[in-house]
Formats: C-alpha cells, sequence, structure tokens
C-alpha cells in the first residue's frame, strides 16, 4: 500500500499496522527534513506531487520489491505540502519472515520511489530564495531525504 499525504505521518500506526505473526523481521526507514542541502541554509520544504501516477506506480514499486524479497506486508507514505525541518518527508516500512528480505525490500522501494515516481521537492533557503531540488539523484549511492 502506498499514500500520497498532506497530513503528518503518524510513524507509530503505520507500525502497528504491519504487525504479523508470521513475521520474524520489520525495517523502516523515516526520512526527515534537514537544515542543509548542498551548501544552502534549509529553512523548510515543499513537496508536489501527481498523485494518480505516484501511487499507480508506487504500487508497482511495491509488487516488483515482493517478487524480489518475498515480504509479508509494506507500506509507503510521502507527504506532500510545506514541511518544517524534523518533519517526516517520507516513511516505508516492510514486515517480513526474515530480517534480510526486510531490509532489502525497504532499501529496494525507497530507491524506487525516489527515481520513479512524479514527486517533486522545492528547499526554502534562509536568504529567501528557492529552488526546485531533482531527486532521481537522491536515490544514488544511497543519498536520501
Amino acid at each position: 500500500m502506498i499514500e500520497i499525504s498532506d497530513s503528518p505521518i503518524d510513524t507509530a500506526e503505520l507500525q502497528r499496522s504491519l504487525i504479523n505473526p508470521a513475521a520474524g523481521g520489520y525495517c523502516a526507514f523515516e526520512g526527515w527534513v534537514r537544515n542543509e542541502n548542498e551548501g544552502h541554509v534549509v529553512e523548510r520544504l515543499e513537496y508536489e506531487a501527481y498523485k494518480p501516477l505516484a501511487i499507480t506506480e508506487g504500487e508497482k514499486v511495491l509488487a516488483e520489491a515482493r517478487a524480489k524479497f518475498p515480504y509479508l506486508d509494506a507500506r509507503c507514505v510521502h507527504r506532500v505540502g510545506l514541511l518544517e525541518i524534523g518533519e517526516c518527508a517520507v516513511w516505508i516500512g516492510v514486515a517480513s519472515a526474515h530480517r534480510d528480505e526486510a531490509f532489502k525490500a525497504c532499501r529496494y522501494i525507497i530507491d524506487e520511489i525516489k527515481v520513479r515516481l512524479p514527486i517533486w521537492k522545492k528547499e526554502h533557503y534562509a536568504n529567501g530564495d528557492s529552488g526546485w531540488v531533482n531527486c532521481e539523484r537522491c536515490a544514488q549511492h544511497g543519498i536520501a531525504d
């Protein structure tokens, strides 16, 4: 299940939604808004998405991850709108019978959604400027927002 939301991400509730007596492993990733990027002081971020395509493509990513790294259940939520420093921008959780599948599926999901989903990030800088950031490069070499 993938969700694009303009509400704060409730990570505890999402984790609880993955509880399964067959699960021996659980892995989660939280991407937080940080206050610096490439030498710029960042005050906040703004995300926009084309929701219908983001959901469709996100479901494909989850299906691919399940085929590659069989897991029991997974969830992914990405925020849109204005986010402040420290807020959770993206959350992925995976429950599986064994930890290895959970780790690998979680990594695959975050890397693929950063490249494939139509979600755009605008950084608002302390000096009053702002700029759209190409998130495709965030998936390279494990760099994540």
